[in-house]
């Protein structure tokens, strides 16, 4: 907390967000105000909702902070910065972002907000370095009187996704982050205009396509599909190659690649994945200012999973999914807190040596497990449990009130009508 303690104007704003992050890193089931404000003795949560809605601090610079101390600890210059989006389940229509759209989170079109990360790679660890909230063209960015009640900022218009993840790539770059290459999955890959911006800055890409991407071959005369180039590899063509290890032993696929364009100041090709078992086939747009073997290629393919496992732990060590604010100031510093938490556990569990070869390397829940058993267990007195008992019922009984009077005032204008 010490290397974001300047972004905080005053101090309680500045103590209240090191409990925050220690609730955050604690084994608390749930980490909403309520929960982290009974965890630090707080008599109401009023103190931990003040500090997302309307304390002072740049949740944009604490964000920098943590980007910076990340790479000043697993930075690599073969790094690898990896872009995409997660989704978070919401109920109404005031949360900021919210609409029905489709989510990975739940696998289907859900009530949700989408958030679009940045993360880095390297062969020293991974995290979440960025966020930006997306907000839908017609259902938010249409409505100007909708944002103004969530509270963003007027100069925040409609992104695409892409356009987002432009953002912070180059947000990155300027804060010279250490990174060789860019990934991402196929809502990425499409956009010619991300590709564009990753050539002129003389970043590599690894970027899915869709199995109907149209490239290049004999020579660049000729456009065909990516499944119809895939169906004419010769067997022997096919290598198997590792893309990182996985929960259950190494990922290991068979990887062909075509090239598809190449001068003296890049080259291009197309890369194709197939699963050993089923066939299944995965594409991607690759470019390099240099010439790179196939097994660099495949990765940087492979290292867009970490992006996933890092959602997974994020929402399942230091509750990036847990927030209960509506609007946008307080989504990004939720996040950006989240963000933090996470960094802290990354950087512990990346400087453990690992001497012993029986036993597997320190995990990130590993690490918060032993945090919560050696330094954060916080045993509190009988009394203010049951003072939160007492608050938590009183106000559950105050919002279902209110809820039947809403119903009933509803039903009443209904029959007036």
């Amino acid at each position: 907390m010490t290397r974001v303690a300047g972004r905080f104007a005053r101090p309680r704003p500045r103590v209240t967000a090191g409990q925050f992050v220690e609730g955050l890193l604690s084994d608390s089931e749930r980490k909403t105000c309520w929960s982290l404000a009974e965890r630090a003795g707080h008599a109401d949560p009023q103190a931990m909702q003040r500090l997302l809605r309307t304390a002072v601090w740049d949740a944009d610079a604490v964000r920098d902070d943590v980007r910076d101390w990340l790479i000043s600890r697993v930075g690599h210059p073969d790094g690898v910065l990896i872009v995409d989006e997660t989704g978070f389940l919401k109920k109404g229509v005031c949360s900021v972002g919210v609409q029905r759209q489709y989510t990975g989170t739940a696998g289907r079109i859900e009530n949700s907000q989408v958030g679009v990360f940045l993360a880095y790679a390297s062969p020293h660890g991974r995290a979440l370095i960025d966020r930006r909230l997306y907000l839908p063209e017609m259902t938010w960015c249409a409505r100007p009187e909708r944002l103004a009640a969530a509270g963003v900022p007027p100069e925040v218009g409609f992104a695409t996704k892409p356009a987002l993840a432009r953002q912070m790539i180059t947000a990155a770059l300027n804060a010279a982050v250490p990174a060789r290459w860019v990934t991402g999955d196929e809502v990425y890959g499409a956009d010619p205009d991300l590709r564009t911006d990753l050539e002129q800055c003389g970043i590599g890409y690894v970027l899915a396509v869709g199995c109907d991407r149209r490239v290049l071959v004999n020579d660049g005369r000729t456009l065909v599909r990516a499944d119809e180039i895939a169906q004419r590899i010769p067997s022997r063509e096919w290598q198997i190659n590792s893309c990182g290890p996985g929960a259950k032993g190494p990922r290991d696929y068979l990887w062909a690649w075509i090239t598809t364009a190449t001068t003296p100041d890049e080259h291009r090709w197309l890369l194709i994945r197939r699963n050993r078992t089923t066939g299944e086939l995965a594409f991607y747009l690759c470019w390099s200012p240099h010439p790179v073997p196939l097994h660099t290629l495949v990765r940087v393919a492979g290292s867009r999973w970490s992006i996933e496992e890092l959602f997974q732990t994020g929402k399942g060590q230091v509750g990036l999914d847990h927030y209960q604010v509506r609007g946008w100031t307080g989504w990004h510093r939720f996040i950006t807190l989240a963000m933090l938490a996470l960094a802290v556990l990354t950087i512990l569990t990346a400087q453990q040596p690992n001497p012993d070869p029986d036993v597997i390397a320190l995990t990130v829940a590993e690490t918060r497990r032993l945090l919560n058993a050696l330094i954060l267990a916080t045993p509190l007195p009988p009394e203010h449990i049951l003072h939160w008992s007492t608050w938590r019922r009183t106000s559950q009984a105050r919002a279902r009130r209110s809820h039947y009077q809403r119903r009933l005032d509803h039903r009443s204008s209904r029959k007036t009508k």
